[in-house]
């Protein structure tokens, strides 16, 4: 009895060894390299799949968007990928970083500054990325 491993640090390096036997390129992946593999869909094509396409009196797909940014927001920002490819598409839909930061903060209320925190430094690493790649 002198592991001092508690047994969710158990499982968890259990199935580290399972995926390196399995697949050992796995052993380096990181969730930012499958983000990367998920593009970002013009403007026009999410006003069709998510937009007023199909319901001309409905939600566009940037009001869509921020609804999505401040779910994500109240649940801990805890899903990394998902609120990063979110604000690429709110960017890409003709979000403002303001309305974006904006929505996050509004989010403080509901879901506390903790989330509120981790979701502005998530949304603000996509935003240096953007920058890094216009220069």
């Amino acid at each position: 009895m002198a592991d001092s491993k508690n047994p969710f640090e158990m499982m968890i390096q259990q199935a580290q060894e399972m995926v390196k036997a399995m697949n050992p390129a796995l052993e380096s992946f990181t969730p930012k390299g499958f983000e990367a593999l998920w593009p970002t869909m013009p403007k026009e094509w999410m006003e069709v799949a998510f937009g007023k396409a199909f319901n001309k009196e409905g939600l566009d797909s940037k009001t869509r968007l921020f609804l999505t940014l401040a779910g994500l927001t109240m649940q801990g920002a805890q899903a990394d990928t998902q609120l990063r490819v979110t604000v690429r598409h709110l960017l890409e839909a003709g979000a403002t970083k303001q309305e974006i930061a904006e929505a996050i903060a509004q989010m403080s209320m509901f879901a506390g500054i903790p989330a509120m925190t981790r979701a502005a430094q998530l949304a603000k690493e996509v935003m240096d990325e953007q920058e890094d790649d216009e220069t």
